[in-house]
């Protein structure tokens, strides 16, 4: 498995080869080794922007199990709109799942993640500020936002988040020093649904219909009309099939809180 060590020691050795080769210093145009570069900055690239990869740091995304058994997950909550409708079908459906909320969205909706908590639903954490730069943050920058989403989250319910998920899917060495600092289980997905750019509910249930597998964790948003159209039926859909929508610390089974 290609990781940032594995990667960092490839670019080590290949610059090591290049000054044993002394000529190589002297023949060569000083464009030809910024060639040489770029396998290894396509992997830097790629092991952040792809946070199944486990390249900055392990990532857990489903469950390795033949169990029809699958977990459904929310991004980017706790909102006024489209929330509360997101767990009217969630109780409904009797469907347990796992909410991803940022911080600072949490003031002024305090009743609402009560109720994600009281319905049985776990908290996670997904950063305070989801800020454009979060990525850009150094690791204790991050480590304060991660700390104070839980502080938040732990003042409203009592409970201290300890799955992470990144903000944007996105790894990099400060966030994995992060995480490791504060002791957080980083959670990612292998069904990334795009509800954020679906056109239609149809397009949506089409596309996590042809990820569906045993041990999978869909990521969703509550933060988006079409979610809310296309979940009773992708609800309904899965139960027809024989699959369980289960909790993710359960599906995975970790601990969800501190």
């Amino acid at each position: 498995m290609l990781t940032h060590r594995i990667a960092n020691i490839g670019l080590v050795l290949l610059l090591a080869a290049a000054l044993l080769v002394h000529n190589l210093w002297l023949t060569l145009p000083w464009w030809v080794f910024l060639l040489l570069l770029q396998p290894y900055i396509a992997a830097l690239v790629w092991g952040a922007c792809n946070v199944g990869s486990n390249f900055y740091i392990p990532v857990v995304c489903a469950a390795d199990t033949k169990e029809k058994v699958i977990a459904i997950t929310f991004d980017d909550g706790p909102l006024q709109q489209h929330t509360p409708e997101i767990l009217d079908i969630l109780q409904r459906e009797q469907a347990p799942a796992a909410f991803f909320c940022i911080g600072n969205r949490i003031g002024g909706n305090e009743p609402l993640l009560r109720r994600i908590d009281a319905e049985g639903h776990v908290i996670g954490n997904h950063s305070f500020s989801h800020h454009f730069w979060f990525d850009m943050f150094g690791a204790d920058k991050m480590l304060a936002e991660l700390k104070q989403m839980d502080d938040t989250v732990e003042s409203v319910t009592g409970k201290r988040p300890r799955l992470f998920r990144p903000p944007y899917g996105v790894t990099n060495p400060n966030l994995a020093r992060a995480i490791r600092k504060g002791a957080y289980t980083p959670i990612g997905w292998n069904i990334r649904s795009l509800d954020t750019v679906a056109k239609d509910k149809d397009q949506l249930l089409e596309r996590i219909r042809q990820g569906i597998k045993p041990g999978a964790v869909l990521l969703l948003h509550d933060s988006m009309e079409v979610t809310v159209q296309a979940l009773p039926s992708l609800i309904q859909q899965l139960k027809k099939e024989g699959y369980r929508i289960e909790r993710i610390d359960k599906l995975l089974n970790i601990p969800a809180y501190a």
